[in-house]
């Protein structure tokens, strides 16, 4: 039964009005809402699937637009929604079938450009869909298109002559001569069939690998349950690596998308200045490499797979999910040293962590060096005990096992040793580990109230650094009453029990603040937090660089630290963050050069790093505000040439170009803005909005000619004549007085000819500026 109409369109205008700002899990939140009302609305299904979209939830928004399609048969945009996202997740046959359906349905809308887009996707999924290649070379044939036509009607032919009817080939051979008779190929072509030649397959078109790639790794996914992964965490981190990796050539090869073409925008002002800037032939040989190793590793060729990689690498390809790819191949192919090079990139990734360390640990075993082994296993026994514990004890329990991986690490009981790694291996190295962790939590002892919980580990091994623990509690008992002195020396006394155990030398440089020794607090939370970087512990060292920078917000050398961990452990959005505080800082010592160059890094990492639309427009108006401060007003106008392509609403933006092309006497780029803005208004039905804009930069420059002649023709269109005549009154005064006496008499003319009251009056000052 319908619901409540009222609800329903209160529920869209809130989603709609998120979605404007970027806010897409509120913008899906409301269209879910609505549909709670009116399940099959249209718009509420494509708009809940554009949100979807956004927020990469690729299989969610697939399931939306297809419902959205059932809805409305005769609509092509859920199909060809259905067909990108198909395409998008590997799904290659539904993605052609629904391609073909919307191309069809485009035709019947008479929009002919819609069409040929969706059978082009056609054949770059399926190059020997002969439909496909017929109704392109017929549009292209009808459109004036003869090179195109010739191509398609050359690869109808070749499928045809392969499919056994060579009569029907050479008619389109013939049909292609027809378009083109001077066509090169279209000759060759018929002398091929004459001489009883096979025709060349089709080509796939330029940029179409990623999605077969996509659908490859899809393949090599085992059978999944809904209540389970299905795979221990080196296959799942494997899996997760290749996705990955099949990703990366997908948004490689989409070069047509309109997010590409704004990506190389953003390009033109970002190029050449780091080492995340790659130039085009990089780029183009690290999506040759990739795509032969994943084709490589589909088909069994782990080493030929492994080789390509390390090509990749070579041209500057650096992704957590190379790294570990590479360094699980070269495992297996026994090069365990070059193995565990790579792998100890892949290990600060937390998509990648896991399964990293068990495969150091077990490559350690092989090598026979059984501290290190240790050390990975219990670092992977600690992150799995994390994981299923929840985020809001996670970083407690974390620190809970650094006495314990000290203690195990350093133990002379090779027997002991050999039983823990056998015991961690037995539970993580399994298909459904996560409920064996939390089967083998259970067996812990319930923790006091308001104590830590405790480590996994006490049920796999005896802790042999339980005096630590209790040396630890003694020190926060003595500092909280107030003997901070006694309290640093029984904190140090403690380290000769475990020296390596990190946390100790945190709460000591935690007892160095509240003893008023700043600088010493920061030395040590310095070296802790290296310390932490080398190990692979990218969140335990991020946390103690915050500290630093809380105490110390000043300390430029430690904020840039602080970004680079961040960005290294996947947290672009917090590292652009404290990209921005550094900024600020910069700025407020008025070290403009710096803070924009300090801009122009986080923009890259936005744009490389897949961050929020919203943090590349933020961090170019910075930019663009530095520029006009420094009077270097061309290259303010590129970048708010950027932003408005970003971000066409913007109506500061757009009034900022206007101003910027008046300043630099540029009156037709400055009117072109103008006409730009009007048509985006009025092709999205808001026209009204362009005279409040006009009226706000005609006050703010009233001098400028053009920009009351604009304000004039909008307030002549809604009717506004004695507005109009106003406006243009003024403008031919403005023309007189910079002697423009024609364009003068053409204002009065404009006026004349929307017969005002006193027309007779203009009429005078008409003839007499003619006569004069």
């Amino acid at each position: 039964m319908p619901g409540s109409e009222d609800i329903f369109q209160q529920a869209m205008n809130a989603g709609h009005s998120a979605a404007w700002d970027q806010q897409w899990e509120e913008a899906a939140d409301s269209y879910r809402k609505a549909m709670e009302e009116i399940p099959d609305h249209p718009k509420a299904l494509t708009s809940l699937g554009l949100a979807l979209f956004e927020l990469q939830k690729y299989d969610e928004a697939l399931l939306v637009y297809q419902q959205a399609a059932r809805v409305s048969p005769n609509d092509p945009v859920p199909l060809e929604k259905v067909a990108q996202l198909s395409e998008r997740t590997g799904n290659l046959r539904p993605a052609v079938q629904a391609a073909n359906q919307a191309a069809e349905l485009y035709v019947k809308e008479q929009n002919v450009e819609k069409a040929l887009e969706n059978w082009l996707r056609v054949t770059t999924l399926d190059p020997d869909n002969t439909a496909a290649h017929s109704r392109l070379a017929l549009v292209h044939e009808r459109l004036n298109h003869p090179q195109q036509a010739v191509i398609e009607y050359l690869a109808v032919a070749s499928l045809l002559q392969r499919s056994g009817n060579a009569d029907k080939a050479s008619e389109m051979v013939e049909r292609a001569l027809k378009v083109l008779p001077g066509s090169q190929e279209a000759k060759q072509a018929r002398n091929m069939l004459k001489g009883g030649e096979l025709l060349p397959k089709p080509m796939r078109p330029k940029g179409g690998t990623g999605p077969l790639r996509m659908a490859q790794v899809r393949q090599m996914e085992p059978p999944t349950r809904k209540t389970d992964s299905g795979l221990d965490p080196i296959a799942d981190a494997r899996k997760k690596a290749l996705t990955r990796l099949a990703e990366v050539l997908f948004d490689l090869s989409d070069e047509s998308s309109e997010s590409t073409l704004s990506k190389r925008g953003l390009q033109a002002i970002v190029r050449g200045t780091g080492p995340l800037s790659l130039q085009r032939g990089e780029l183009t040989t690290i999506v040759l490499h990739l795509g032969q190793a994943i084709d490589a590793q589909t088909n069994g060729q782990d080493e030929q797979a492994a080789e390509e990689l390390e090509r990749a690498l070579e041209a500057g390809f650096r992704e957590p999910a190379l790294y570990f790819d590479l360094g699980m191949l070269r495992a297996k192919s026994e090069r365990l040293e070059s193995a565990l090079r790579h792998l100890q990139h892949a290990v600060k990734h937390i998509d990648y962590a896991l399964g990293a360390r068990l495969m150091m640990g077990q490559i350690y075993r092989q090598l026979e060096r059984l501290p290190e082994a240790v050390t990975e296993f219990m670092e992977a026994l600690c992150l799995a005990d994390s994981f299923v514990i929840g985020p809001d004890q996670a970083d407690e329990i974390r620190q809970l096992y650094e006495p314990l991986i000290e203690a195990h690490a350093q133990q002379d009981d090779v027997a002991g040793s050999e039983q823990l790694l056998k015991n961690i291996e037995a539970l993580l190295l399994r298909p459904n580990w996560r409920v064996q962790v939390l089967q083998a939590r259970e067996q812990l002892p319930k923790p006091a109230e308001g104590a830590p919980p405790m480590p996994l580990a006490e049920v796999l091994a005896q802790a042999q650094s339980s005096h630590v623990i209790e040396a630890i509690g003694r020190v926060h008992q003595i500092a909280r009453s107030g003997h901070l002195r006694s309290a640093m020396e029984e904190a140090y006394h403690s380290l000769h029990y475990a020296p390596t155990y990190l946390p100790l030398h945190t709460l000591i440089g935690d007892l160095l603040i509240q003893d008023g020794r700043t600088q010493d607090a920061i030395t040590k939370y310095t070296v802790v937090a290296h310390a932490y970087g080398v190990r692979g512990e990218a969140n335990q060292a991020i946390n103690l660089l915050r500290r630093i920078v809380t105490v110390a917000p000043m300390d430029l050398a430690v904020r840039t630290r602080l970004i680079e961990q961040l960005a290294v452990s996947g947290q672009v959005d917090a590292a652009i963050g404290e990209y921005l505080d550094l900024a600020d800082i910069y700025y407020r010592l008025a070290e403009l050069d710096m803070a924009r160059k300090t801009y122009t890094t986080a923009l890259r990492l936005a744009q490389q790093g897949g961050a929020n639309q919203a943090w590349s427009v933020k961090l170019l108006q910075r930019m663009a505000d530095i520029d006009v401060q420094r009077l270097d007003w061309r290259q303010a106008l590129r970048v708010f040439e950027q932003i408005r392509t970003l971000d066409p609403d913007d109506l500061s933006v757009r009034k900022s170009l206007v101003e910027l092309n008046t300043r630099l006497n540029q009156a037709g780029q400055a009117a072109a803005e103008l006409d730009s803005f009007v048509a985006h208004l009025e092709s999205h039905n808001r026209r009204s909005e362009a005279i409040p804009f006009l009226e706000g930069l005609v006050t703010e420059s009233p001098q400028q000619g053009v920009l009351r002649r604009y304000l004039a023709e909008e307030y002549r269109q809604d009717g506004r004549v004695a507005d109009a005549v106003a406006q243009l009154d003024a403008l031919g005064e403005i023309l007189l007085d910079a002697g423009d006496k024609g364009g003068a008499i053409q204002a009065i003319e404009t006026i004349v000819a929307m017969n005002p009251p006193n027309m007779a009056d203009y009429q005078d000052v008409l003839a007499k500026l003619k006569g004069s």
